[in-house]
């Protein structure tokens, strides 16, 4: 008897699969390129203050350099992370062009070359899932760099102001 028949999810993973795949990468694209044009936002706003001020070497135009350097290397992250994204957008794409191929062997009666199509099409598909995953978790190393970055920033207001940074329920918002 015949999967699809008798199985009234599989035509739906069928083709909702693939699309909502091609979703999460687009997604997750756009998302990551609006980080990363904030990250370079950040890049050049520190390298002005760096700029305006590399003549005078002290604490700060030392942590104006760092915070120069983690900008850039947040940047790098997220051109990774994209580059992991833009692959998966092209897998999936491909797989399912593929897929298509596979289905007009199926109606010509080519079996064994639908075999192939159906093999390299779960490759390509499995590549994109590989895409998204892995862009992910360089979204979370990169969401943490941000928050060390952010934590040693307030560390050195606070040293400027000579206060000590809040903790426990002091460092939760009013509200």
């Amino acid at each position: 008897m015949d999967p699809l028949s008798t199985n009234p999810f599989a035509v739906l993973t069928l083709i909702a699969a693939p699309a909502v795949l091609t979703n999460a990468s687009a997604v997750m694209s756009l998302s990551t390129s609006n980080r990363f044009a904030r990250a370079i936002d950040r890049a050049r706003t520190v390298a002005k203050e760096f700029q305006t001020k590399r003549d005078e070497p002290d604490d700060l135009t030392a942590y104006r350099f760092r915070q120069l350097t983690y900008a850039n290397r947040r940047a790098q992250l997220l051109v990774r992370a994209l580059t992991a994204f833009y692959l998966s957008l092209g897998a999936f794409a491909a797989s399912a062009i593929i897929s298509v191929v596979g289905a007009g062997t199926v109606m010509l009666g080519a079996n064994a070359l639908a075999v192939v199509t159906e093999l390299i099409a779960l490759a390509v598909g499995a590549v994109g899932v590989g895409g998204l995953v892995a862009g992910s978790v360089v979204l979370v190393y990169e969401t943490r760099f941000t928050l060390s970055t952010i934590r040693e920033e307030a560390e050195m207001i606070a040293t400027e102001l000579r206060v000590g940074l809040p903790t426990g329920k002091a460092a939760e918002p009013k509200g």
